[in-house]
């Protein structure tokens, strides 16, 4: 004949069992509770750098841009990114950046370059190959990055200021193919050359400093 041990425990030995597996049940409530809000937290903290390359790689594009518009003779591109800082190719030094901003994605002083033919840096991408949890609802001059499967796709280059800019003083238009106006921008032929084929710029990582 069997026996039930557990009718003849203790009262004492039975409510600690209990205690114990709902301590167990607590613990894996809270547990679960704390990996759900460090994955919000991690979302929340992507996004927001997401939101910082945007406007880091802007204001590279920017500089690039005014570095050009600048330049006293024939209109070039800077060879290092150093030179955004200080202009002094004029008698007036001119500054573009405050500073030489870091990736946001990859915490990093490592910014991929992107070169014209004469070796002029036209634009900066992050060498992040993550992909974004940004998908769309890009600002205008960065439309195209809708899609990207990378950031190193989110190419921040100079001709995109420059013709968002153009096109919002209603200057220096023409004709486009579909009968509209469209920017003229003289430095396409440079852009077009670093920009052709795509999406392989040349990378030359260059060590930024604060």
């Amino acid at each position: 004949m069997a026996v039930d041990v557990r009718a003849h425990a203790p009262e004492g030995a039975r409510e600690r069992g209990f205690t114990f597996i709902g301590v167990l049940v607590l613990v894996v409530l809270m547990t679960l509770a704390l990996v759900g809000t460090a994955q919000l937290w991690s979302t929340a903290s992507l996004r927001a750098r997401e939101r910082e390359l945007l406007w880091v790689g802007s204001q590279y594009a920017r500089a690039l841009r005014l570095y050009y518009e600048n330049s006293p003779e024939v209109k070039r591109f800077p060879q290092r990114l150093d030179d955004l800082l200080t202009d002094q190719r004029s008698p007036t030094s001119r500054h573009y950046l405050r500073r030489l901003y870091a990736d946001p994605i990859l915490r990093s002083t490592d910014w991929g370059l992107i070169r014209g033919a004469d070796g002029g840096i036209v634009g900066v991408f992050s060498q992040s190959r993550d992909a974004p949890l940004k998908r769309g609802r890009f600002p205008p001059e960065w439309a195209e990055f809708e899609g990207m499967e990378s950031y190193a796709d989110w190419q921040f280059v100079a001709d995109r200021a420059f013709s968002t800019t153009a096109a919002q003083a209603g200057a220096n238009v023409r004709p486009g193919p579909t009968g509209t106006a469209a920017p003229i921008d003289p430095r396409q032929g440079v852009i077009d050359a670093a920009r052709n084929p795509r999406p392989a710029p040349t990378v030359s990582p260059f060590q930024l400093t604060r």
